[in-house]
Order: structure tokens, then sequence, then C-alpha cells
């Protein structure tokens, strides 16, 4: 039995033209193309086999700033990254009639037959829609948490790709050509003047090599995804995907935005026009599928529940309290802290966050706890960003994302994060200064984000807010103005001590812990709600300053307890237990 014309991965486009040419035979002779604008004729279905049900996944390379240098263009990549960027839409020609015969551009930005000369009228060729987004690897994102794929199976891809497209792809085209003079098919077609696209494999290993030039300073490779038959609600800005897309390389277009000049490039409000191929590659997506946390977190090969979880927590406190100096009540607080999360909005109240700051970080402590501090958290989470306040950065950072509407381009701002990133904000070196616009602008937008949890995105004429589901955890000396936190508690560590090194099976299981319990529905028993209601009006009556926050941060903070042993039910040995640590918090502020 005679094999596919095609290899899945080296030459995704011989599944694109087969099925459409078996779609197009099978439709209406009147229109037989214009069914299939905005619609899958079939190509999907024979990759989600290939992908799902033949293991074909596994295949696929991981495309990122290393990894490129060893991927052929016109096949098949994995990239995984935030969506930073909505760019709009983009109108191609879907389908054009070449004779008899109709040709499709799926899944491609040019040609991939010539295009017959005078093919305009609409009954040639079909204009079909692409939205456009600019996507990057995720901020923050720890090095343990990334895929990782050996260089030889690059390799593997690539010489497999030499042989597909040099030989089994005419087959797939039906070509037949005369090697008697040496070169390629493709290289000779290129002399004939047809698609550049068609470039022999030397040629467009020069490409990579040459146009794609490794990011400086260690930058991460972004990229122009082109998504096809995807509802726009279904994408918005900062959330995290996985694509399976087709990459490719048209030095045409690179070599348009070589010779495109600076007054050309103002008149020109395309902001791929701002994205060049020769830095940005463009990834036509065949599937995607939106990521959480979980996804970046392997589980532990068996998990017990519940005694398992308890075990778990009792050895991540060991370690939290290690690290934090033998501080056994700020080990408990930032278990809790790290194991909140945004679960609603009440009206002014953001249910769920436990914003957190630590107090006492000056000198010697906050040299040598605060590294500590932050190398422990990148260790366990996925995502986690760093920002060592100073009146300086506040005065120069962008913080705020900004559209540009000259280019058409969102410009990142540090506070455009994917949901479930832990930020870190260091007070310890701000010393006394003047703030200036763009400071006094850039505190506000921190304080609106530990209170609210929103970010405010300037679009020039009018600002949006979007939700962040940020933990956000402050190192200062004194009580942060700035960043007013959920819980204040001094630090007060006893020993410098010495930090063992957790195994993998450790790190792993307790990545898993705090993953999965984060995500743990909570609820209060049914004889618990009138002793809980009693206890806080009574706090109300002792105390007139209590409000509606601080009641709501206590019964975060219990539920968190209960959370945290694996048990989503607030039970009043957790309550008891809460309340013996605000004691103890309370002791310590006095």
């Amino acid at each position: 039995m005679v094999g596919p014309l095609y290899d899945f991965v080296a030459n995704p486009f011989g599944a694109v033209r087969l099925s459409f040419e078996q779609a197009v035979a099978a439709s209406p002779a009147d229109d037989p193309v214009a069914v299939f604008a905005g619609k899958d004729w079939g190509a999907l279905d024979l990759f989600r086999d290939f992908l799902l049900e033949k293991g074909g996944l596994s295949q696929v390379p991981i495309l990122d700033a290393s990894s490129r240098q060893w991927i052929q263009p016109n096949s098949l990549v994995r990239f995984r990254g935030m969506v930073q960027d909505m760019l709009g839409k983009e109108l191609y020609i879907g389908a054009f009639q070449d004779g008899s015969n109709w040709r499709t551009n799926k899944y491609s930005d040019g040609a991939l037959f010539p295009m017959p000369a005078g093919c305009q009228s609409a009954y040639e060729s079909n204009l079909w829609e692409r939205l456009l987004l600019h996507c990057v690897p995720v901020p923050g994102h720890n090095s343990w948490a990334t895929h990782s794929t050996p260089p030889q199976v690059f390799r593997n891809v690539m010489d497999n790709s030499m042989y597909e497209h040099g030989e089994k792809r005419q087959r797939d085209e039906g070509i037949v050509e005369n090697n008697e003079h040496g070169g390629s098919p493709s290289s000779k077609k290129q002399k004939e003047g047809e698609h550049p696209c068609q470039l022999n494999h030397s040629s467009q290993r020069s490409l990579v090599q040459g146009g794609f030039s490794e990011p400086r300073n260690g930058a991460a490779l972004s990229c122009v995804i082109k998504m096809y038959d995807t509802p726009e609600c279904d994408l918005k800005l900062n959330d995290v995907f996985e694509f399976i897309a087709i990459y490719t390389f048209d030095p045409e277009l690179v070599a348009y935005k070589e010779d495109a000049d600076d007054l050309t490039d103002d008149l020109l409000d395309d902001p791929l026009m701002h994205l060049p191929p020769s830095k940005v590659p463009r990834l036509h997506c065949l599937i995607c599928r939106k990521l959480a946390i979980q996804d970046f977190v392997s589980s532990p090969l068996s998990v017990e529940l519940p005694n398992m979880i308890k075990g778990i927590r009792g050895s991540l406190l060991r370690h939290l309290t290690q690290v934090l100096g033998n501080d056994g009540l700020a080990a408990e607080c930032l278990l809790l802290h790290l194991l909140s999360r945004l679960r609603a909005r009440v009206d002014a109240v953001s249910v769920g966050k436990l914003s957190l700051n630590l107090t006492g970080f000056n000198g010697e402590t906050a040299s040598i706890f605060g590294n500590r501090i932050t190398s422990a958290i990148q260790s366990l989470l996925p995502f986690s960003q760093y920002i060592p306040l100073t009146v300086d950065y506040l005065n120069t950072a962008t913080l705020q994302p900004k559209k540009n509407n000259q280019t058409g381009r969102l410009i990142p701002g540090v506070l455009q994060l994917a949901q479930g990133t832990h930020l870190t904000i260091d007070e310890s070196h701000l010393q006394p200064g003047n703030l200036d616009s763009n400071g006094v602008h850039n505190a506000r937008l921190l304080k609106k984000l530990i209170e609210q949890l929103s970010v405010e995105y300037d679009f020039e004429f009018y600002t949006s807010e979007m939700t962040a589901d940020v933990q956000l955890l402050i190192l200062s000396d004194g009580k942060s103005n700035i960043m007013p936190a959920d819980l204040v508690l001094p630090f007060c560590p006893n020993a410098v001590n010495s930090i063992a090194n957790p195994s993998p099976e450790e790190l792993q299981s307790w990545r898993w812990y705090l993953d999965t319990l984060r995500s743990l529905p909570y609820s209060s028993q049914p004889d618990l709600h009138q002793m809980l209601q009693d206890e806080l009006v009574a706090a109300m009556r002792e105390d007139r300053s209590l409000g509606c926050q601080q009641l709501n941060r206590w019964l975060t903070m219990a539920r968190l307890i209960s959370v945290s042993f694996g048990d989503g039910e607030l039970s009043l040995e957790h309550w008891q237990m809460f309340k013996e640590i605000e004691r103890l918090r309370k002791e310590r502020i006095k």
C-alpha cells in the first residue's frame, strides 16, 4: 500500500493541497470554492488524526529562539506564547483558478503555485479573511517550565524536509523535471521567475541562518500568528496559547522591508511593516489551545489524597521556613499567599486575592532574604517577575501598555502579564526623592493593581481596564505606602541558616500542590455560617475601624488554610487556626 504523498511535519502544505483538491472535486460545479471561505474542508481532520490519534505531536519541533536555526521553513512547528497584541484582520486571496484547477493559498503567505496572469475576476479568485496576532513568550516564564527538544531532533526534521521537498514533493505537485544539468527543480523554477517560496534548500538554509539573526541580549522570539476560522471572541489579550502551525519565511517580504525608507514607514499604517519577517516569523495556525498554569506543571507519579497532600504541605512549609530564616509565621502567610487567586468580583471587592507585604527588609536582611525569597518563588511557580522599586525606576519605567495609533501596534508595558503570574515588588532600596509626572502615574498604576487587580491600557483616545489575576508580594522596610497590601506582616528571621537543596521529586510535588490546590473550589459548613456571622459582628463592635475589605481578608485566609490541607470546605478547626495566625500577627505588629 502506497503511503501519503506528503509528510505532515516536513511538508504540511501537501495535506492542505490534497484535501482542498478532494473537497473541490466533491463540491457543486457551479460554485466549487466559495463555500470554503471561513470554513475547513477536511484538512484539520487529517492533522488532528496524525497529531492526536497517531501520536505525531511528539514529532513536531518546538519553535523558540534557540531552535529556529534548525527548523526548515514551510514545516510544522509548536509555539507557546502570550497574546501581546491583536493586529486586526487581513484579506488574502484564499483560492484562485489555474486553468481548470482550483488552488488555495490558505496557511501560506503567498501563492504556493504561480498565479496566472490576469487573475482578477470574482470567478477566478476568492478573497478570504484571517486574524493576526502578535505573540511573545510568556513574560517571567521560568526555565524549569519550558519545553526543550534536543538539537538532533531538529536536524532530523531538516534532513527529512530536504528529502520531502526534493523528491516526494515533486510527485505531490505533479512536477516532472529533468535534472541532467544539476540543480533542484525548485531552483530551476526560481530562475524562471516563479514565487521565491520555491527556493532550493541550500538557499533556504542560508536565509534562515543569515536572515534570522539571534535576538540581542537574550531577547526571546516573538511570532505573528495568522488565525483561520477562529471566532475573535475566543482570543483575548494576555491569554497564553499553544499553537500548532505552519512556519513560513518569505524573503520577498524581507527585501521589501529593507528597501522601504523612513518616509515610507511613516506613511504606512500596516502594523506588519514594523514586524519584519526577517526578525518575526509568521505562523499559520492549524490547531491552538488555551493554556492554564497546570499545563506548565507536571504531576507527581502518585498522589494519595488527603494524606499525601498533608505530607506535601508539611515539607513545603518546612522549606519556606528555612528560606525565611526560621520565621514560621512568615512561612505560613507566604504559603497562603502562594495559594491565593482571583475567584470573583463583587462590586469593588476582589474575592480570593491575598497580597502580602513583608516589612523589615533593610540592609543585610534585604540582600540575603530578598534573594532567597525570589529564588524560591522562581523554583515553585511557572511565571514570576521581580521589580526593584526605586524613585528612578518609577520615573523612567513604562508600566502601562499603550497603543501607538501611528504604527497600529500595542507597546507592551511591564504590567502586561499573563494570568497567574507572581509579581514581587522590592521596595527595600527605595529612598526619598521626587516623582515626576510619569513616576506619579506609575505609582497610581501599581496602587490600582494591588487594590483592584486591574491594569489600565492606554488606547490614546480612551483607556480600558484589563483584569489581572496576579499574586503580589511586597518587600519593604516599613509598611508600603505605594502598594497597600491585604496582609502586612513584620518579617522576623532568627537565623541565617543554610537551605537544603530540594530534590527534583520534592520540587515536582510542591509545584503540583500549589497549582492543584489554587484551583480547588471552597465552601463552608452550613452550621458554621451563623457562628462566623456572630464572630464577625462581635469583632466589628469591638473595633469600629473594621470594614468589608478586612472581613473579606479574614474569610479568604481561613478558606486558604482549608485549601492548603486539600479541603475545600471551611471547618471550625481551620477557622481557629486562622484566628491564631491573626493573633500572632497583631502581636508582632504591636
